[in-house]
């Protein structure tokens, strides 16, 4: 292995919580969802891209910061300091939101194996649906997330192909920092999928109680108070987290960007099936016999990867949040027999989003339209995780200070205002 593979696969077994977290961002659905912005709106919502970093930087910091200081997760501190009505609410939005959101990454899973593999979409769909939760029930998942940060560089097809192609690189940078805006319902339906599926309910719960899981595997916990955190765990999860945020962005605009170029150029602004989004990837693979058959086989490893590393993530959260909602045992360290309740709503929660499935809804559209509801349902959701993470009660020496607060805060204004304008331009 050369100098550059040693140093990746260094980065990836350091990888952290944010880190894991911001690579999941990129799931099926944000795939999807980007694909299709920049497939009908060419270069037009580039400028998200940059607008979204530091606020979803800030607010999975904050999570990640209640998730250290108070040593649970967001739905245990909630239950502590609110009341069950909010509790509940909350809890009934995350698991609505992810049970919805993995069910069309399954189906999107399924379908872009259907690519290269000849067979049936159901079969194909039942199959990663059994495997994930094998694999997710019967083996330590940080053991399981190894495997799959590697498939996380598939989606390096994107900046690959984006560098590969002539771009008009003086209107990628206008479009980039120079906001464009239409008052359509589509355009403000894509940049609320845009939002929601880049600040996503499911990551708020993931990377909090992912911070206690790696506090308790450092022996950083203490018994009937919170963990003894030092400046260096601090410094460590502030990093983290912003690497995986600009990870993610970074493929982000690279996705929107090839889609732009490829798809929206040649006049196809709507992607109906999988297929169509995998042309993007054509022109990395053009000098080959075969292009279309290779830019399906990068598009559908791409996918079936991150859905492998996303699913578990939606449905680990969900049941993080109903888990710590009801006080029992939870989390992903342990064994089955010894959190049945936990590994119970996993397993629940993926099989209803499987169903999901064949009630004859088109997958790629069920990507966006998940990547849209996750885009309303985060704002209620925020405005708590801004209260918490400001709470000198909850938070102590460690609470929001004016910077932080100030872009959850802004966080919270900016997708409320995107959601209130879809539903009035509707």
């Amino acid at each position: 292995m050369g100098k550059l593979g040693r140093k990746i696969k260094k980065l990836l077994g350091a990888a952290g919580p944010g880190i894991i977290t911001g690579a999941a961002d990129n799931d099926p659905s944000g795939i999807a969802t980007y694909s299709q912005t920049g497939a009908q709106f060419g270069y037009g919502q580039l400028w998200t891209v940059v607008l979204m970093l530091p606020f979803m930087t800030a607010v999975q910091e904050a999570v990640a910061r209640i998730g250290a200081v108070t040593g649970k997760g967001l739905a245990a501190v909630i239950k502590e300091r609110y009341s069950k009505g909010i509790l509940y609410g909350v809890v009934a939005l995350i698991v609505v939101a992810n049970t919805i959101n993995l069910g069309a990454d399954l189906g999107a899973m399924g379908a872009a194996a259907g690519l290269i593999i000849p067979l049936n979409f159901t079969i194909l769909t039942l199959f990663f649906t059994a495997l994930i939760l094998v694999l997710e029930i019967f083996t330590s998942y940080k053991t399981y997330s190894k495997i799959l940060k590697w498939l996380v560089l598939s989606m390096l097809a994107y900046p690959l192909t984006a560098l590969l192609i002539a771009e008009p690189w003086g209107t990628l940078l206008r479009a980039t920092f120079v906001p464009h805006i239409e008052l359509s319902f589509a355009f403000l339906f894509i940049i609320t999928g845009v939002l929601g599926t880049t600040i996503s309910p499911y990551m708020f719960f993931w990377e909090a109680s992912e911070e206690v899981e790696e506090e308790e595997e450092k022996h950083m916990t203490r018994k009937n108070a919170p963990p003894k955190l030092t400046k260096g765990f601090i410094h460590r999860l502030r990093l983290d987290t912003f690497i995986g945020m600009l990870f993610s962005e970074v493929i982000t605009w690279c996705i929107i960007v090839v889609a732009a170029t490829v798809l929206n150029s040649h006049g196809l602004t709507n992607i109906a099936t999988s297929a169509d989004a995998a042309r993007a990837l054509e022109p990395l693979v053009h000098t080959f016999p075969n292009a279309g058959f290779l830019a399906k086989l990068l598009f559908s490893v791409g996918v079936i990867g991150l859905g492998l590393l996303g699913v578990p993530v939606l449905s680990a959260s969900a049941s993080y949040a109903i888990s710590e909602a009801m006080s029992w045992r939870e989390g992903l360290n342990l064994k089955f027999k010894r959190a049945h309740g936990f590994y119970g709503v996993i397993t629940i929660a993926t099989l209803i989003g499987l169903m999901i499935n064949f009630i004859g809804i088109n997958p790629v559209k069920a990507l966006v339209f998940t990547a849209v509801f996750n885009g309303v349902a985060a704002v209620p959701l925020i405005f708590i995780i801004a209260k918490m993470a400001g709470d000198k009660n909850i938070m102590g020496e460690h609470r929001s200070g004016w910077l932080s607060g100030t872009f959850v805060w802004a966080t919270f204004a900016l997708m409320a205002a995107a959601a209130i304008a879809m539903f009035v331009t509707l």
